[in-house]
């Protein structure tokens, strides 16, 4: 392949590609980002018919997915073509033959991680099916089912075949929630295929490879929000997220890895490359459903997110976790399932974790959270930054997670808690709190913070704007009393609150209620009553002169 220089594998051939984008007028970002929420919401509203909207995400996600990994292919081995001291300008890889680019395969998955041959890309596929009579488009489950199969076993034996194996096992295209027979299947299919299609992504650059990914994460919101509580199981707000990984770096100019042991669909690993502007970093996590796994994968490579830089994996964090190896991590954050049930001390051999061990105790059957507090802290390194959304019970509830709490307190782990507004997540509208966790704290206290009144209200849901986000990060690195917002509360205190730390023991909240003057209301109401005396005087004064 023609790389820095070198001799083309592909050789030279001109095609001049069929336009499939929707092209407008120049707008402005923000403009263009509305128009094509609007375009998406459409897509996902109009085309899933009978089929439930939390089941049919797959669908769409999975041929968004299809798409971006066609043209992110296209567009790199285009740019080697052209660029090459030999090369011709006007290559076109989705031009080629399917026996021509067989030569190019091997260089190519070393370094995208997949292949795709240019009959099965999302271009060609599709435009085969525009061309086709509705008979034909019968046939469309199979053709796509053979290229996501062929996509997968592309990275078969190389080092990305983790990464992609099984990654559209849940883009069932001959499920019959499309439509019970072939040829219902193929219409629904060309239509999906045909919207994601009309999508303006515009050509595949820095640029679009962002709007693949905002797309996705709109498309995520969207499910998310119409799913209620399962949709929370694997989102978590992108502003809640964006909190969560800056409270990691403060202090920090750069991360090496970062991790997330309930990792969702991963949109918290993600913000650390939007705020650090480079995806040159590691990212790990670990899921225990399937299906959000997947999208995880989905999310990284939509991030453009080299297949060699993230590890996900799928299984239980608690009783499998994965990554031995690889801990600890200098920047940790999560958002773990809330009260989710787990062994505990049903399982006798939980108590001798190193992960467990140093708190004398399990976290309760029925609430694992601590179990996800205990694993993120053996994890975290020494000077490293863990940041937990948490459900409120376990900062005031007794027995196992009192004691919990107490080892946390005595060896000065928490760093911080921070209460969140109510209605903030998918699903819930309790309000949640974040736990910071440390490891080389020197104060011996914990900073409290109340944050319940930060936000606006969007339609159905509360939401940090970027001011009330920016507010809650100076009181974080600030570390100082602010009156009825943050209080720096030492170590000891906490101990004799019998290691309860719920912000509201702490800061205090401020009463909005009006100031009465007692000795002045009660002048007004003497005046009242001897006003009411007069007026009733008068009235029987008339009544008498009426009755005479």
């Amino acid at each position: 392949m023609g790389k820095n220089g070198g001799a083309s594998a592909f050789g030279a051939r001109r095609w001049n590609q069929r336009k499939y984008r929707k092209r407008g007028d120049v707008v402005s970002k923000e403009q263009e980002r509305n128009e094509l929420h609007s375009a998406i919401w459409l897509v996902a509203q109009e085309l899933r018919g009978s089929v439930d909207g939390w089941d049919f995400k797959a669908y769409v996600l999975g041929t968004l997915f299809y798409r971006f990994l066609s043209e992110n292919l296209t567009t790199y081995i285009n740019r080697l073509e052209r660029e090459a001291e030999d090369g011709d300008p006007n290559f076109d890889y989705a031009a080629f033959s399917d026996e021509d680019a067989e030569f190019g395969r091997d260089e190519t998955v070393k370094e995208k991680g997949f292949y795709i041959l240019p009959s099965q890309l999302f271009v060609n596929v599709w435009s085969a099916a525009r061309d086709a009579s509705e008979e034909e488009r019968a046939n469309l489950n199979e053709t796509l089912s053979n290229v996501f199969k062929s996509i997968e076993n592309s990275a078969v034996g190389t080092a990305s075949e983790e990464k992609l194996a099984g990654l559209f096992a849940d883009v069932d295209v001959n499920s019959p929630k499309l439509g019970r027979s072939t040829l219902e299947r193929g219409k629904k299919l060309f239509k999906i295929l045909d919207a994601i299609a009309g999508l303006n992504l515009g050509d595949f650059t820095d640029n679009s490879i962002d709007a693949f990914g905002d797309a996705y994460e709109f498309l995520m919101t969207m499910y998310a929000s119409d799913a209620g509580k399962s949709g929370g199981e694997f989102f978590t707000p992108q502003e809640v997220a964006e909190l969560l990984a800056e409270i990691t770096l403060v202090g920090k100019n750069e991360i090496n890895k970062v991790y997330d042991p309930a990792c969702g669909s991963g949109s918290l690993l993600l913000k650390f490359a939007k705020i650090l502007k480079t995806n040159d970093m590691k990212f790990y996590g670990q899921e225990i459903n399937l299906t959000t796994y997947n999208l995880c994968r989905f999310n990284m490579f939509l991030h453009n997110v080299g297949y060699e830089n993230f590890h996900i994996a799928h299984g239980d964090t608690l009783l499998e976790p994965a990554y031995w190896d690889d801990e600890p991590f200098d920047a940790i954050v999560s958002n773990p399932p809330y009260s989710t049930k787990w062994e505990g001390d049903g399982n006798p051999i939980l108590i001798n974790d190193p992960r467990f061990a140093p708190a004398g105790v399990l976290a309760p059957k029925k609430y694992a959270d601590l179990a996800f507090t205990m694993h993120i802290l053996s994890w975290l390194s020494e000077k490293g930054t863990a940041a937990i959304v948490e459900y409120p019970g376990i900062l005031y509830r007794g027995k196992a997670e009192q004691k919990i709490r107490r080892y946390l307190v005595e060896n000065d782990y928490v760093d911080a808690v921070i209460q969140l507004p109510s209605n903030l997540f998918f699903g819930t509208t309790t309000a949640t709190c974040i736990i910071v966790l440390k490891k080389s704290k020197t104060d011996a206290s914990i900073l409290f913070i109340d944050a319940s009144q930060e936000f606006v209200h969007s339609e159905n849901q509360n939401k940090l704007s970027d001011e009330n986000r920016r507010d809650v990060l100076k009181l974080y690195a600030d570390r100082a009393d602010v009156e009825y917002r943050a209080r720096l509360v030492r170590n000891d205190e906490v101990a004799r609150n019998d290691f309860n730390l719920s912000v509201s023991r702490y800061v205090e909240q401020k009463d909005d209620r009006e100031e009465v003057d007692i000795a002045k209301l009660n002048a007004e109401i003497a005046e009242i009553v001897a006003r009411q005396e007069v007026l009733r005087r008068e009235i029987d004064e008339i009544i008498a002169e009426l009755n005479a």
